[in-house]
């Protein structure tokens, strides 16, 4: 097979492109891993900066003050019902004083 010199004009310059094709393909998962190891690196520093988890006894000043305000209303809110409950226990037409004299 015999190629004429206008055939090795074109022929020749697409050996290169595919040459460079073929280099690109093998490089390719080693981009891809790079990448997705700098990826990693970022999501690894997020998670050292941001808060995942927090204590159960870990609150701010606001925190403890907001629930000492609920504590303090807590017991007002217990007498509220205990007199509505002496309310709603009163009997209608028996007295809630006993005489033992007698």
């Amino acid at each position: 097979m015999s190629l004429k010199g206008i055939e090795l004009q074109i022929a020749i310059p697409r050996t290169f492109d595919a040459g460079k094709l073929t280099e690109q393909k093998q490089q390719q998962p080693q981009i891809d891993q790079g990448h997705a190891q700098s990826l990693n690196e970022k999501e690894v520093l997020k998670n050292r900066e941001t808060v995942l988890h927090t204590d159960k006894y870990a609150k701010t000043n606001s925190d403890a003050n907001s629930s000492q305000q609920e504590r303090e209303r807590e017991p007002s809110a217990r007498n509220r019902q205990q007199r509505e409950e002496e309310k709603k226990a009163m009997h209608p037409y028996k007295g809630s004083f006993v005489d033992f004299t007698g």
